[in-house]
C-alpha cells in the first residue's frame, strides 16, 4: 500500500507539473498539495484548519525551497526541530543550483535536494521515481501514517 507523501509547491505550474508525475507514478490518491511553508507546518503539526487531520505522519515531503511566508528552508528547521516530525524524509525539490542552498539544505537535515529538471519528461520521471521511493519502496520510520495502518508483528 503507497504511504502518503506531501508536496509543498506555492507555484501553480510546478505543483500541477509534480501532480502530473505522482498521478502517473500512481501515488496523486495518497498525496496531500499544500501551497507554502506556513500551511505545511500547519498539517504537520495538526493546528489549524489541519487540527482535527487524522494522527500520523507523510512517508515523505517534497517541499520547494523558495516560497512566500515561509521557505524551504525554515520549514526544514521546524520539522527537524520538532520531536513528532523530525524523523519524516524530506525530499527538497528545487529549481536552485546554489552551493549554498544545496549545503544549507543538507547541514539542516534533507535527505535529498532535488534540481527540477527544465524538460517535462525529465521532471515527471524525477519526480515518480522520488515519489515511488520514498512512498513505496522505503519503509517510513515509527510515526507514519503507514506505520499506524501496519499490523504488529
Amino acid at each position: 500500500m503507497p504511504k502518503p507523501t506531501l508536496l509543498v509547491e506555492d507555484k501553480p505550474f510546478d505543483r500541477d507539473l509534480a501532480i502530473v508525475a505522482l498521478e502517473r507514478a500512481n501515488l496523486l490518491d495518497d498525496t496531500v498539495v499544500l501551497n507554502d511553508g506556513v500551511e505545511a507546518l500547519d498539517y504537520l503539526l495538526r493546528r489549524g484548519a489541519y487540527a482535527d487531520r487524522a494522527s500520523g505522519n507523510p512517508s515523505v515531503i517534497l517541499l520547494d525551497l523558495k516560497m512566500p511566508r515561509m521557505d524551504g528552508v525554515e520549514v526544514l528547521e521546524a520539522v527537524r526541530a520538532h520531536a513528532d516530525t523530525a524523523q519524516i524524509p524530506v525530499v527538497m525539490l528545487t529549481s536552485s543550483k546554489e552551493a549554498s542552498d544545496l549545503d544549507k539544505c543538507y547541514a539542516l537535515g534533507a535527505n535529498a535536494y532535488v534540481v527540477k529538471p527544465i524538460e517535462f519528461r525529465e521532471l515527471v520521471g524525477a519526480i515518480s521515481d522520488i515519489g515511488t521511493f520514498w512512498a513505496v519502496v522505503n519503509e517510513p520510520p515509527a510515526g507514519s501514517i503507514k506505520h499506524h495502518l501496519l499490523p504488529d508483528s
